[in-house]
């Protein structure tokens, strides 16, 4: 399943993965939702430094496919006539732990954005480390103009990039906003030229690549389970990094290098 509803190819050290329903603008269903884990599972090799993800077509996602929110959540009519709440729940408990998984593979993941990128579509994007994004991309969260919230890490992940104020603003007013106003608040890394953004994207997996794969993972781990934390417990988790890192091969070998004053060649242990 994921390698038709998504596309998956390893280059050497990076990995991409490719929303793969341009029919659709890459609309996310049930199907898609459940492929990204096994994806992530197919490039988590010792081999693969970065992870590229990325949309076919025009578009990186327009969001929920809302044919598959009605089939896939029982929406049409559970018991009762209304919807079929406990599966609506299990529905958004697994999209949220699909982007979860993403979030927590200690690679670097840089989402490369073009076109529409809203709702779930922005959603899966704020689970990526960075996101560049090309010029004439719309971004946002319109869910409170149909009725609803932004479920799927949509209001926590947004709040951390952005901050609550822009958050509040972005999502209470429904706005989409050009890539351009989305570097501004920080909600994108950069903006680059109309059909730019896979490039861009690999200049930056790449630079995250050259250096020790294990202090990288774990560095995003810091970073993503320190926030929020008080000071003292997201310095302890330093700490507790920093003294599994000292024991390491690659440490060594970035010693030596700096002292020898030449490339490191990190091998992941």
């Amino acid at each position: 399943m994921a390698d038709s509803i998504l596309k998956i190819r390893i280059e050497g050290e990076l990995a991409y993965i490719g929303l793969n329903r341009p029919e659709k603008r890459n609309a996310i269903n049930q199907a898609m939702l459940r492929a990204i884990p096994e994806a992530l599972d197919e490039v988590d090799r010792p081999e693969v430094r970065a992870i590229i993800l990325y949309g076919e077509g025009q578009a990186f996602s327009a969001g929920i496919d809302f044919t598959s929110l009605a089939n896939d959540t029982g929406a049409k009519g559970g018991a009762g006539g209304g919807p079929d709440m406990p599966r609506f729940r299990r529905f958004v408990h697994e999209s949220q732990a699909s982007l979860n998984r993403l979030e927590s593979i200690e690679k670097p993941v840089i989402g490369a954005l073009h076109g529409f990128v809203g709702g779930l579509g922005l959603e899966l994007a704020l689970a990526c480390d960075a996101r560049i994004a090309a010029v004439g991309s719309r971004l946002g969260m319109p869910e409170v103009r149909i009725g609803l919230v932004p479920d799927v890490g949509g209001t926590t992940r947004l709040t951390r990039t952005v901050g609550y104020a822009r958050s509040k603003e972005l999502i209470m007013t429904a706005r989409m906003i050009g890539a351009e106003d989305a570097e501004r608040i920080g909600l994108v890394n950069r903006v680059v030229a109309d059909g730019a953004h896979i490039a861009a994207a690999e200049e930056l997996a790449r630079e995250m690549a050259r250096n020790a794969p294990m202090a990288v993972g774990l560095a995003k781990r810091i970073i993503d389970r320190g926030y929020g934390l008080d000071k003292m417990t997201f310095q302890e988790l330093e700490v507790l990094a920093q003294s599994s890192l000292l024991m390491t091969e690659d440490f060594k070998e970035g010693a030596s290098a700096l002292a020898e004053r030449r490339d490191p060649r990190f091998k992941g242990r």
